[in-house]
């Protein structure tokens, strides 16, 4: 992987599960901590992030999916986002890593993870993802053009849908050319996609 990686991050009651149901779909986890509650999985193009929810400290409720990104380096991403408007980013460390914080359009905050090199306290496994799948977020809510906006200044190479919404909301959909998907997992086809409900009870569609 290179440069910046859209990587939606989702809160849940139960890591097992959500990353079993994902692996389903052809996401293999890439790294997960030792003490567990935290487990990155690779698709083809793009990831995603499970949390335990009792343990977040910013207080994810189980079900919620955030907006978020992994970089190759996070510095050189300041100066892009601040000519295009965005000018609250900062680079700070936390206990697993370097972490870029910016508000995005909507005022919701992102977080862009830099990729770490040191491992200790997380196992890596050596994570073959199906090229087929791509992590394609569905935003409903949003401001569409302040969006691509920002998804332009910050790097990023992926599909991001829109749609009508109350307020901003972020849901964990993924796309794919496998042809046999319908028959190997459970959900209902309709003219959006192969429509599942995952372990935390959310809808996630499977675009063809």
């Amino acid at each position: 992987m290179s440069g910046v990686v859209i990587r939606p991050l989702r809160f849940t009651d139960d890591v097992d599960a959500m990353r079993e149901f994902l692996e389903g779909l052809g996401l293999p986890s890439r790294i997960e901590s030792e003490r567990g509650g935290w487990v990155d999985m690779l698709a083809g193009r793009g990831m995603v992030a499970l949390h335990d929810a009792a343990s977040s400290s910013t207080g994810g409720q189980a079900g919620q999916t955030s907006l978020s990104f992994e970089a190759e380096k996070i510095d050189e991403l300041v100066e892009r986002l601040e000519q295009a408007g965005f000018g609250d980013a900062t680079v700070f460390d936390e206990a697993y890593g370097r972490v870029l914080s910016v508000t995005g359009p909507d005022g919701v905050v992102i977080w862009v993870d830099e990729r770490a090199e040191d491992m200790y306290g997380y196992k890596v496994h050596d994570a073959h993802p199906d090229e087929r799948v791509e992590v394609t977020p569905y935003l409903s809510g949003a401001d569409e053009p302040a969006w691509r906006r920002f998804l332009s200044a910050i790097g990023v190479d992926a599909t991001v849908r829109f749609g009508p919404g109350a307020e901003f909301a972020v849901r964990l959909d993924l796309s794919t050319t496998e042809d046999d998907l319908q028959n190997r997992v459970q959900g209902t086809r309709t003219e959006h996609g192969l429509e599942l409900t995952d372990p935390d009870g959310q809808l996630i569609v499977v675009h063809g």
